[in-house]
């Protein structure tokens, strides 16, 4: 077993306590969840005493969440599938082509970044209306894959920027086209870039719950955060059940993140320095 040097343990002592101030507010979270709401509102012990298993139950029955988590995972994943295709080809564009107004675009995506989400709600309104694809599906997720196209284009052309061209001149002799050389060659190697712009992209679709209020009519297409709602009301207070559905929510985003954490610092660091 190694041992931390000694020089190292006010650092290590110093992360170990901003690990612990992060994870605090999930672990009450957790804790909430499974106290009775007298216990809760108590505030009298961090444990619960007697563990309400059954809030869990209550959150997923009452709050509908099986629909809403169904629809939640279906948006995200088609709107992580649309940003990584077009950010991935637009990012490489910008990295490896020269045309006229390269520039000016580069500098177009930066502006767009810059305009709140929210101001940007009634001209995506009125276009949806115009194509008829308003409490429609798919109409709120190719809202989500343009919101988060400029950021991600721009972390992708971060890494293709650093990938040595030779590698893409040795495939092309071996008698790969462009579109071969991208798939086959470059993607591959930008997996840290692709998983970055995965958890990034991910957690902003998975939370986002004010353009879907904004779009969707019918209640039984409305993402996760519409079954949090439904225990929020002043008069039959249920923080506790509120807790339990939360903690649900937070599962498949967990989930995701553990799969990808290897290659999350080092895509978004290699993407912001180019």
């Amino acid at each position: 077993m190694s041992r931390i040097p000694p020089h190292k343990i006010g650092l290590y002592g110093l992360l170990a306590v901003a690990a612990f101030i992060a994870l605090f507010p999930l672990l009450w979270m957790v804790s909430g969840s499974l106290q009775s709401l007298t216990e809760l509102l108590s505030n009298r012990s961090f444990l619960p005493a007697d563990p309400q298993w059954h809030n869990y139950v209550t959150a997923w029955v009452q709050g509908d969440l099986g629909v809403y988590l169904r629809n939640s995972v279906l948006y995200t994943g088609c709107a992580v599938a649309g940003i990584l295709l077009v950010s991935s080809l637009a990012g490489y564009g910008l990295a490896r082509l020269d045309f006229a107004g390269k520039g000016v675009f580069t500098f177009v995506i930066l502006a767009v970044m810059i305009i709140p989400a929210p101001a940007m709600f009634l001209a995506q309104y009125k276009l949806l209306i115009s194509l008829n694809l308003t409490n429609n599906p798919v109409g709120y997720v190719l809202i989500l894959i343009t919101s988060g196209v400029p950021m991600s284009t721009l972390i992708m052309r971060g890494f293709f920027a650093g990938q040595p061209r030779a590698l893409e001149e040795a495939a092309a002799l071996d008698g790969a086209g462009p579109l071969r050389v991208f798939w086959n060659v470059i993607l591959p190697l930008a997996r840290p870039g692709l998983a970055a712009v995965a958890v990034i992209q991910g957690l902003g679709a998975w939370n986002e719950y004010l353009m879907a209020l904004v779009l969707f009519e019918d209640n039984s297409l409305m993402p996760i955060q519409r079954g949090l709602t439904a225990f929020t009301s002043a008069e039959t207070p249920q923080q506790q059940i509120l807790l339990a559905a939360t903690t649900i929510s937070i599962v498949p985003v967990v989930i995701f993140y553990l799969m990808a954490q290897r290659h999350i610092v080092k895509g978004i660091g290699a993407g912001a320095i180019k």
